[in-house]
């Protein structure tokens, strides 16, 4: 009977936590229901056409497969994400024998403005940069998509923890 009781308040307490919308798993605050998310500009120096619509989809899953919020175009939403492509290089990031290249680094910068309509204290605007390493044996064109992938996650989930988990 006693344990019947606690699984009863906390079933209770969780419907009441999530209902409310104000927390969920992640350890995000969602005060909100909107959001409104732009594609980002891509204004890096090298362009790659695939970029900004892989880059603006990941973070957009991110963001509303976690918080339950709806996307929308109005002016008005509780929330607004508007990003710019800042950079996209590829660097040595390795040397063999002194002379040739072992490992070539992708990095991508996003800058990043997020305005939240119902706190003014949590608006921000942030440069967000990540990188992945490849082989030198192998093509930007071989790795990339994975490379994009990969950086596309870890900036998706920096947007994420700065924009709604206050880390």
């Amino acid at each position: 009977m006693r344990r019947l009781l606690a699984l009863n308040s906390l079933l209770f307490v969780l419907l009441l936590t999530v209902g409310c919308g104000v927390y969920s798993f992640t350890g995000a605050t969602i005060e909100g229901k909107t959001i409104r998310m732009q594609p980002f500009d891509n204004k890096a120096r090298n362009v790659v056409p695939t970029l900004s619509p892989a880059l603006t989809s990941k973070i957009r899953t991110r963001i509303l497969s976690q918080t339950g919020l709806s996307p929308v175009n109005a002016d008005n939403a509780d929330y607004e994400l508007i990003g710019t492509i800042t950079q996209y290089n590829v660097t040595v990031s390795g040397v063999q024998n002194t002379q040739t290249a072992s490992q070539n680094r992708l990095t991508i910068s996003l800058n990043v403005k997020f305005i939240n309509r119902l706190d003014e204290k949590a608006n921000f605007t942030q440069d967000f940069t990540r990188f992945a390493d490849f082989p030198a044996t192998q093509t930007l064109q071989a790795a990339e998509s994975g490379l994009i992938e990969t950086i596309g996650e870890q900036l998706a989930n920096d947007i994420f923890n700065k924009a709604f988990v206050n880390w």
